[in-house]
């Protein structure tokens, strides 16, 4: 099978992935993100202006078929919350993929947009970290978006897993934080 079949045969099946979401949230005008850009899995444009980013998430429960929406909600929060570069959070594609799929490595050489899920269970962060010792293994992608449900405070949990893929994984991990309230200066 040639290198063209195969970009096609996935573009096919990234295609299929899609979610059938018509949410529609109110567009915000800002930066272009500097999390890189879409490459061959580029979809038609939602309307003239943007275009549909694909975000390759991994560690949802269900794998490649999992429910997007927690990451979906996760992208509306950051938006409300001042994040400039998701842009309208609508025109995201979250593509949930296993690690054992057949196109993962054909995905990590084709898309610059990974996100890992972080579950709000018990085991959701030692979840977490096997993912990201196993991405490293296998020569997965080396930054990611970290996406979790909503909590009160990055410390703890979610700094440790962002040190320890670091430090010891030579992974960036990239976290998203609630604006902190400013303070009246007298």
């Amino acid at each position: 099978m040639s290198q063209v079949d195969q970009a096609a045969g996935l573009r096919r099946w990234a295609e299929s992935q899609a979610p059938s979401s018509s949410s529609t949230v109110e567009s915000a005008s800002g930066d272009e993100s500097s999390f890189g850009v879409v490459s061959q899995f580029e979809t038609p444009k939602v309307d003239t202006n943007q275009a549909m980013k694909v975000l390759v998430t991994l560690g949802l429960p269900g794998g490649a078929e999992a429910d997007v929406m927690p990451v979906t909600e996760a992208l509306v929060r950051w938006h409300a919350q001042g994040q400039r570069w998701i842009e309208d959070p609508a025109n995201w594609r979250i593509l949930p993929l296993s690690m054992s799929s057949p196109h993962f490595s054909a995905l990590v050489t084709q898309q610059s947009r990974w996100a890992l899920w972080v579950g709000d269970d018990l085991d959701g962060f030692r979840r977490a970290y096997a993912m990201l010792k196993r991405l490293a293994q296998q020569g997965g992608p080396r930054r990611l978006l970290l996406v979790h449900s909503p909590l009160p405070s990055r410390a703890g949990l979610l700094n440790n897993l962002q040190q320890v893929a670091a430090q010891f994984l030579g992974m960036q991990l990239l976290v998203i934080t609630p604006p902190r309230p400013r303070q009246r200066q007298p």
